[in-house]
């Protein structure tokens, strides 16, 4: 999108913030955490316009005054001694461990309790809950209101209540998941599959993630960093993901930020790496494609000393106006519609 204005596109995510123990190595630290929370802020770092409906604490502890001041906060007022917290050990290697967990106020995630307003959002993200009947809820509430939906998962929930994930899976329009929770849902006899139309994406740790489109699946490498906190890195893929599915990128495409977000974010503490003023990672270049300066030059000088060949500036009737901001958008798709 370089050289072109960026257009903040809205997302709603479903899914609170916590205030967290993590146990790295050989060293123990508190850091805001929650599924929302990463994928929120990975969200809008990416450039979306963020509505988290999750408990706002009342006052705010300065932990998430950050995530207050980047999306717009919605949800029933707690005091922050009701706010959920994880107790989680990091073993390297993409081993983990949640020692414990107060889900406290998440509880007050339901329909009953979400605003009766119609949202202005492109994409519904539906993160982990304590009860994933209440994801499948949410997720049917959408989209019989004709939202775009998208959930995640963790491993707990797919092992207490398969059968409601999987239907939540089939139902949402974008599914996100671990290749441990994959292997929980759909025990790998057969590669996942999708319907037509929808997305089934599987971060598979240093491997990089996989987005599975119908019967076709195509791998996303990871970008090889030295890994310190890996807390959220799931949910940053997700919320990065999410932004640019939302903005119009291609499924792999949207991959690729979702994978460069989030190795950025495991070299660092929490959600530190998402809190940086600076732009958030770009997509990586696939190194076996490289441009043919030469050839393009030849091409050109021949074109050139055609005597029939005339400039064309795709201006005019039927075709934009000079320097209208979608005029390179609509000669590729006049393109591609010839082809």
């Amino acid at each position: 999108m370089a050289g072109a204005e960026k257009i903040m596109l809205s997302l709603l995510i479903i899914g609170g913030a916590s205030l967290d123990v993590l146990h790295l190595q050989n060293e123990t630290k508190k850091s805001s955490g929650g599924a929302g929370m990463y994928t929120a802020l990975a969200a809008a770092r990416a450039g979306a316009r963020v509505i988290m409906f999750a408990p706002r604490p009342d006052p705010m502890p300065p932990e998430l005054a950050p995530l207050a001041e980047r999306v717009i906060w919605i949800g029933p007022i707690v005091p922050p001694e009701q706010l959920p917290s994880f107790e989680i050990a990091h073993y390297g290697n993409g081993k983990a461990e949640l020692v414990s967990a107060r889900w406290g106020a998440e509880a007050l995630l339901t329909l009953e309790n979400l605003p009766n307003e119609k949202f202005d959002a492109d994409i519904v993200y539906c993160g982990p809950l304590a009860d994933p009947a209440r994801q499948l809820a949410f997720i049917r509430h959408f989209k019989a209101r004709g939202y775009r939906t998208a959930v995640g998962t963790y491993f707990r929930a797919v092992s207490n209540f398969r059968e409601i994930v999987r239907q939540t899976q089939r139902d949402a329009d974008i599914f996100f998941c671990n290749e441990n929770e994959a292997r929980g849902l759909w025990d790998f006899q057969d590669a996942p599959r999708v319907d037509a139309g929808k997305l089934l994406y599987v971060t598979r740790n240093v491997e990089g993630a996989d987005v599975i489109q119908g019967d076709y699946c195509t791998r996303v490498p990871t970008i090889a960093v030295e890994e310190f906190d890996p807390t959220g890195a799931g949910d940053t893929f997700c919320g990065t993901t999410l932004a640019h599915l939302a903005s119009g990128a291609h499924p792999v495409q949207a991959a690729r930020y979702g994978v460069a977000a989030a190795s950025e974010m495991i070299t660092m503490l929490g959600p530190t790496a998402l809190l940086q003023t600076t732009p958030a990672p770009a997509s990586p270049r696939d190194a076996r494609v490289q441009v043919d300066r030469a050839q393009v030059a030849r091409v050109a000088s021949l074109i050139a000393s055609l005597p029939d060949v005339t400039a064309f500036d795709f201006t005019g009737e039927n075709f934009p106006s000079v320097n209208h901001p979608v005029a390179l958008d609509f000669f590729f798709a006049a393109t591609l519609e010839r082809i």
